[in-house]
């Protein structure tokens, strides 16, 4: 292995934010199947088992609903795709399926949608969180770009992590990505005000976009700490057939996709010791085996697909979208074998907080 890697693996692993951007984008940029790439997600894995062991926390999700008022080049949801059969699920929908998680053994649900700004949103998402509550769940939204008044009547509702990617941490990359009318500047501030509003924050990026180089992608592991994440959700940009950005313009020279997004969660591994880093479903679209990968290379997190069935299809952000036809107690079953297999745990009737969230408040 190539001595200045070997370095770099031994500060990182180390110490928690001890390389810097150039480090960063080397480890990004690591071959697929070298010696280096191996050490890589050795290194990151050995981080992640000394902060939180062999265990996995589980976030059961919901799609509570596929309407949404932004157009992003990149997502089958956009508000353009007129060939998209809508749906939004109603609060006893919602409720149930937070009941099922909590049958399961979740102490954690996801409630994510599309992008919908108006009063009466608000207050049937605070009204769904009031609901929610008894049942001592965990609750993460991922519901997008909101006034600091609206987090704070869904954080005072019961909710305590959300997730709102920035997508990239470069305005020019983001430009390119999404029509006129979308703020990467409004975006920032608004993750900016989940961190006043007292949430576990969470963001993350797509890996291997068009013009996106190494290191954009240091960057955005920069960002993730200067923003004040404590949570990171990220995975391998994949194309929708109805969305214009389309897999031959994407990120060169970064390798497959697949890979990409193991070394993204390997390298943020090993800047962030701390952060909840999520296994995305994407790398299952990819590989049958990929969200184990993604623990493998150290992530913490995964979220299985609690929504039923007759819903998936019409929440496929990109193509490829696995577990359309398999309900919820099979991919339970499946993820218990699969995370054995690879000596992992669940954890079950945990909530999972972030470790860099507690830290934060000491």
């Amino acid at each position: 292995m190539e001595k200045g890697i070997a370095d770099i693996l031994a500060r990182a692993e180390e110490r928690s934010e001890a390389l810097d951007e150039r480090d960063l984008a080397r480890l990004v940029a690591l071959a697929p199947g070298s010696d280096e790439e191996a050490a890589l997600f050795a290194a990151a894995y050995r981080v992640k088992c000394r902060m939180v062991g062999r265990r996995v926390s589980i976030r059961g999700l919901i799609e509570a609903g596929n309407v949404c008022a932004k157009d992003c080049l990149y997502c089958g949801i956009r508000r353009s795709n007129t060939r998209l059969e809508r749906y939004s699920l109603g609060a006893d929908e919602i409720v149930a399926l937070a009941r099922r998680a909590k049958g399961f053994g979740y102490a954690s649900v996801v409630i994510q949608s599309g992008e919908i700004e108006s009063e009466a949103h608000t207050a049937f998402i605070e009204d769904v969180l009031r609901r929610i509550s008894p049942l001592d769940l965990g609750v993460t939204l991922s519901l997008g770009e909101q006034s600091e008044q609206t987090y704070r009547r869904w954080k005072e509702a019961g909710a305590s992590r959300y997730l709102l990617r920035i997508e990239t941490s470069s305005p020019a990359l983001y430009a390119r990505i999404h029509p006129a009318g979308h703020s990467w500047r409004r975006r920032r501030d608004c993750i900016a005000a989940l961190g006043r509003c007292g949430y576990q924050v969470g963001t993350g990026v797509m890996c291997g976009l068009p013009g996106q180089t190494a290191e954009d992608l240091a960057r955005d592991i920069v960002f993730y700490r200067d923003i004040g994440a404590h949570m990171i959700g990220m995975g391998p940009w994949l194309p929708h057939h109805d969305a214009p950005l389309k897999r031959e313009e994407g990120g060169k020279g970064l390798g497959d996709p697949l890979a990409l997004g193991l070394r993204m969660i390997a390298a943020t591994r090993l800047f962030l010791h701390d952060a909840n880093i999520a296994a995305a479903t994407a790398l299952q679209a990819l590989a049958q085996d990929g969200r184990e990968k993604g623990v493998l290379a150290g992530a913490n997190v995964i979220m299985p697909n609690i929504t039923d069935t007759r819903y998936r299809r019409a929440y496929q952000l990109y193509d490829g979208k696995p577990c359309l036809g398999e309900n919820a107690e099979l991919c339970r079953q499946c993820l218990d074998r699969r995370l054995e297999a690879i000596g992992e745990k669940i954890l079950y009737n945990e909530r999972g907080d972030s470790l860099r969230f507690a830290a934060s408040r000491n």
